[in-house]
Order: C-alpha cells, then sequence, then structure tokens
C-alpha cells in the first residue's frame, strides 16, 4: 500500500480511536450553533459534529442530522431563529454519532426519523447507543415538502455502508453526510461498512447529480 495512503487511514483510526475522550472532554455549554443560508429556503447549521441540513418552509421543518444528544436544546434553538413550525422530518446521512446522537431527543419531541437500512443494521452491530431511525428504505424515497422535492438516495458503501445523500431539486442543493467533507481527506470506517473504491464511486455519482450552480453541504466544513 501507498504510504501516503497508509498514513492517512492510521490518522483516521487513531481518530476514532480518540473520540470517547475527547468526547467525555467537550465543554457543551461552550458550543455556539451557527446558521449559514445555502440557497432558497435550505441552510445549515454549524455546531460541534456534522453539519446538520435545515429546510423550513410552511409544511414544517425538515432537517439533516442531529449532532449530539446534549446540543439538541441549542440546535432546536438554532432553528427557531429561521421558523415556528413543526420539526417534521429527519434524516441520517449515516450512524455516527455527531450525525445521530440527538435521534432519541428529536424523536420524543415527535419528530419522525428517517435512515437507510444499513444505517438501523448497523448500530445494533456496531453497540452503538443512539436510537436507530425509525423509518428505513432500501435505495432512495422522495419528500414532497414546503414546494420542493427532496430526493434521498444511497451512495455507493463509501464513508460508512449507510451513506446517502439529500438532493433538494428546486433549490440545487446537496447535503452529503461525510461521504465529502472540506475539512480532511475522506475518512474511510472500514469497520462500518466503508469503502475506498466506494468513495470514488460516491465522487463519480456526486459529480453526475450536480451541475456548475449546485451548492454541496459536505459533512463537515463549508459549502
Amino acid at each position: 500500500m501507498n504510504k501516503k495512503v497508509t498514513a492517512i487511514l492510521v490518522f483516521g483510526m487513531l481518530s476514532l480511536t480518540q473520540a470517547p475522550s475527547a468526547l467525555a472532554q467537550q465543554d457543551w455549554d461552550a458550543v455556539e450553533m451557527i446558521v449559514h443560508p445555502v440557497a432558497g429556503n435550505v441552510s445549515y447549521i454549524q455546531g460541534s459534529g456534522g453539519n446538520i441540513g435545515l429546510f423550513a418552509g410552511d409544511d414544517g421543518v425538515f432537517l439533516i442530522d442531529d449532532q449530539y444528544a446534549p446540543l439538541t436544546d441549542k440546535i432546536v434553538a438554532a432553528v427557531r431563529t429561521v421558523s415556528a413550525a413543526p420539526i417534521r422530518f429527519l434524516v441520517n446521512t449515516h450512524l455516527h454519532p455527531d450525525h445521530t446522537g440527538g435521534n432519541e431527543n428529536f424523536g420524543k419531541m415527535g419528530t419522525l426519523i428517517f435512515g437507510h437500512e444499513n444505517v438501523r443494521e448497523q448500530m445494533a452491530i456496531s453497540g452503538y447507543e443512539q436510537e436507530p431511525p425509525l423509518i428505513t428504505f432500501s435505495e432512495d424515497m422522495s419528500f414532497h415538502i414546503n414546494g420542493e422535492t427532496v430526493h434521498v438516495f444511497k451512495t455507493p458503501d463509501a464513508h460508512t455502508n449507510g451513506d446517502v445523500y439529500i438532493r433538494f431539486a428546486s433549490s440545487n442543493v446537496i447535503h452529503t453526510g461525510d461521504v465529502y467533507r472540506t475539512t480532511s481527506y475522506p475518512y474511510i470506517d472500514s469497520n462500518n461498512g466503508g469503502s475506498f473504491l466506494g468513495t470514488i464511486k460516491a465522487y463519480d455519482l456526486l459529480i453526475e447529480v450536480a451541475d456548475s450552480e449546485t451548492k454541496i453541504v459536505p459533512g463537515h466544513g463549508v459549502v
């Protein structure tokens, strides 16, 4: 294996190993939620963990991912700066706790939580304590909300085996989850079905479904 690739993979493995202790030391009170407009009624919320997709309108609020459980109240407060409508739907892009940690809290609010079937299955296998998605799908599904078609579809196994893209057709925005990030090289979580070759295929798919005007919201980083 190429030494550079080996170094990247080792770094990713070390980062994952160190994550629990880093999480225990997290000062949740210091985390600030920042809402960034993207296009149309689509925004994303920056906090601690994966970027949260936010789409609001008269039909309600649609979220993508929910970071960590202790941040739920702050996330809801950030949503309320944009919309007072009920938070109706939430899609998990994959199983990692910085994207699914708030599932239980949002579920108790009456939010319906969706994810690929592999997310639910892999959570059980991996022993993650996060609440799994309530509703699962195998290939794709569409939401028709706030005058927009929101298409959620499976990517090739890349970051994990449960990765999905979420495309807002009229707004021309795609949320990629952690398949794509602007903060680092791709992280391949092979313990949870991630694939190096699948990542390349997933990037090919992203190029195929995007155009020169598409705004891409990464799992971590900036548009």
